[in-house]
Order: C-alpha cells, then sequence, then structure tokens
C-alpha cells in the first residue's frame, strides 16, 4: 500500500527547520497542498522572520507542489484563525494538522526563571491548543481530520534540566487523550509522535557523529504514518535513528480494602500488590478507573453477604 496524501491540505507548525521541514516536504511529495508555518524565531523563541518558511514554500514549488508561507505565532490565536482562514479561502479544507512547532529554554527547576517555563508552556501546549482548536470546526463538518500532536520523551520519562519541556509535552498526551474521545464520531483521529532526531533543537547537544545518524526522515516515516487515511488513533509512536516503539500509559489491576483497613498504614502494606504489573492495561478513558474500583468494590461485598 502506498500512503498518498493527494487532493488533502496539511498545516504544519515550525516547519522552516528542522523535523517540520522535513515533514512538509514529504508530505507535499505525497501530494498534499501544504502551509508551511514558522514564526522565523530562534531555538529559544526569541525574534521572527519569515524566511524560512518561504525557502520551504520555493522548495516545494520547484518539486512541482503546492504551498503557502504563513508566519503566525501559534502562542496568538488572532495569527492562528488567520492562517486557517488563509487556509480555507485558498484550498477550501484542512485535512491534516502536524503540531510541530516548539522551543527550548532549559535549565535546571531550581535555577529556572517562571517566565522561561512559561514560555515554554505557551509554545507547546496552547500553540498546540490554538491551532488543534481553530481546524476542529473545519475538521468537524467535513468528517475527516488527522492531527498530530509532538511529545517527547523527556515527557513520557523526565529529563534533567527540562521541567518546562517536559511538563508540556506530557500536556499536549492528556489533550490527544480526551480529543480523540470527542473526535471519534466525527472520524476525527489524534495521535502523538515522539521523535529523536538531529535538529537545531538538539545540535550542541549531541556528540557530531550521534547528531549526524539522527536524521529527520526517520521521524517523517512516523509522523505520515500518524496522519494518512488509516492512521490508527491514540496511539504514542516513538521514532528515532531507524527505530520505531510505541509508548502507553497502564494501569494496574490493584486491590481493594475495606473500610476499616483504608489507612496509609494497610496501603503501604499492600504496596508491592498495587504496583504488581501482572496483567497491567490500557484505560479507555477517565471513567474506566472508577468503575475498576467500583467492581473491586462490589466484588467484596459479594464475597461477605
Amino acid at each position: 500500500m502506498t500512503i498518498s496524501f493527494n487532493n488533502q491540505v496539511a498545516i504544519i507548525t515550525g516547519a522552516g527547520n528542522g523535523l517540520g521541514k522535513s515533514h512538509a516536504l514529504e508530505l507535499a511529495r505525497r501530494g498534499a497542498k501544504v502551509v508551511v508555518n514558522d514564526f522565523g524565531g530562534a531555538r529559544d523563541g526569541t525574534g521572527g522572520s519569515s524566511a524560512a518558511a518561504q525557502q520551504v514554500v520555493t522548495e516545494i514549488e520547484q518539486a512541482g507542489g503546492e504551498a503557502l508561507a504563513h508566519g503566525a505565532n501559534v502562542t496568538d490565536m488572532t495569527q492562528v484563525q488567520d492562517m486557517i482562514n488563509t487556509t480555507l479561502g485558498k484550498w477550501g479544507r484542512v485535512d491534516v494538522l502536524i503540531n510541530n512547532a516548539g522551543i527550548l529554554r532549559d535549565k535546571s527547576f531550581a535555577k529556572m526563571d517562571l517566565e522561561d517555563f512559561k514560555a515554554v508552556f505557551d509554545v507547546h501546549v496552547m500553540g498546540t491548543v490554538n491551532c488543534t482548536k481553530a481546524v476542529w470546526e473545519t475538521m468537524q463538518a467535513q468528517n475527516y481530520g488527522r492531527i498530530l500532536m509532538t511529545t517527547s520523551s523527556s515527557g513520557l520519562y523526565g529529563n534533567f534540566g527540562q521541567s518546562n519541556y517536559g511538563a508540556a509535552k506530557m500536556a499536549v498526551i492528556g489533550l490527544m487523550n480526551t480529543l480523540v474521545l470527542e473526535g471519534a464520531k466525527y472520524n476525527i483521529r489524534i495521535n502523538a509522535l515522539a521523535p529523536t532526531a538531529g535538529t537545531r533543537m538538539t545540535e550542541d547537544l549531541l556528540p557530531p557523529d550521534i547528531y549526524n545518524m539522527l536524521t529527520t526522515d526517520a521521524v517523517t516515516a512516523g509522523a505520515l504514518t500518524l496522519c494518512h487515511d488509516g492512521a490508527p488513533n491514540r496511539t504514542t509512536l516513538c521514532a528515532g535513528v531507524g527505530g520505531y516503539s510505541c509508548a502507553r500509559t497502564v494501569e494496574t489491576p490493584g486491590i481493594f480494602l475495606a473500610a476499616e483497613d483504608q489507612n496509609p498504614e494497610t496501603v503501604a502494606a499492600n504496596f508491592s500488590s498495587i504496583v504488581d504489573p501482572a496483567q497491567q492495561q490500557e484505560l479507555e478513558n477517565g471513567a474506566k478507573q472508577g468503575e475498576k474500583f467500583l467492581k473491586l468494590a462490589m466484588a467484596h461485598v459479594k464475597s461477605h453477604q
């Protein structure tokens, strides 16, 4: 099966460089009309220029594709809405949104200025929220949409010096989990990508020989797998250096304690059973956790009748 995006319109944020650029070029090569969004700021989010986005558009057009550049700052909903209106005015629909824009302001939590925490959160979380909100009504109306969140191992597992980035990257997983439920009846599928790639975000953080192995192509292959017509739903795909894996949030079966045993001493005494991973599973939604606990309680009551 060849994955094609013919007659589809895709918006990629932060597409002037790195992974966003790689995603944009490959989507265009596979037939998509592409909106190349890039505020044009530095890695820490300062500055701004449309040159990078326009260069990607030029590359796409020279290869025979269709594209437009838009310099919306994803933290500004007015600018984001203008980008969506421009896209709809030109092509009439939005099929794919890849939330890729991001900044880094690394520092240990003790030394981090709260403005740096807020700035990272605004771009990664509110930028994702703004762009997703702006396309949501259109995707509902056309009964089709594919949205990609960009998460990170820093959010999934933590990374020293990245409390702001890690918190933001975990927040978009929470957003995905709920939007999957709300978008299901409209054929809107939402997935997340946790990339490992050599970009300007990581170029001075890694040894050159390792950096050169982290090609953007390996990540883009995963990104497009999560965005096409037959894409999965609510999947967190990890991709880098040619490796692909899936990250999941799972919950142990747990235990039930009777009313007289609900104290920290008894919880602590039973902790090994509580955290036992045997038969752990993913839950479809938050209500499933309460359902599980109610079943445990009902079984306890029944056994004591």
